[in-house]
């Protein structure tokens, strides 16, 4: 199945985020206050949006939130096709590290990738989360 990698506009990703990661809540619980200065890509597969994540870049650093790919397509490659582009995407832009907020949940997915574990965890919205990171 052919998919494509691109920039998307943050109402795009909104939506996908919305269906998948808080749907019981408000629609604008999904937004974050800094989604204008994000760089949002979409992994589409023919021409459906698929999966989205959302890249915060600050100088040599970077994060990556709100990751969410539709429950239908998840485990068939297509989450970890759209990391390894935003890793790569990061490298390109000279930061030296990326982190993110895992869910507990998602912890050896996001080791795969070579992010490690950091001591700093929180719960938010009744899920647990542990911050992950990779130096580049």
């Amino acid at each position: 199945m052919e998919t494509t990698i691109r920039m998307v506009d943050k109402e795009e990703v909104w939506k996908l985020r919305h269906k998948v990661m808080w749907p019981d809540k408000d629609f604008d619980y999904i937004k974050l206050e800094d989604d204008d200065s994000a760089i949002h890509f979409g992994l589409f597969k023919e021409d459906i949006l698929i999966s989205v994540i959302s890249l915060f870049v600050n100088n040599e650093e970077a994060q990556f939130r709100k990751f969410a790919t539709l429950q239908q397509e998840q485990g068939k490659g297509y989450g970890s096709e759209l990391l390894k582009y935003v890793l790569k995407e990061a490298e390109n832009k000279s930061v030296n590290r990326i982190w993110c907020n895992a869910r507990t949940n998602k912890v050896n997915f996001y080791k795969r990738f070579g992010l490690k574990e950091t001591n700093f965890s929180f719960i938010k919205g009744g899920k647990s989360y542990v911050i992950m990171e990779k130096y580049l």
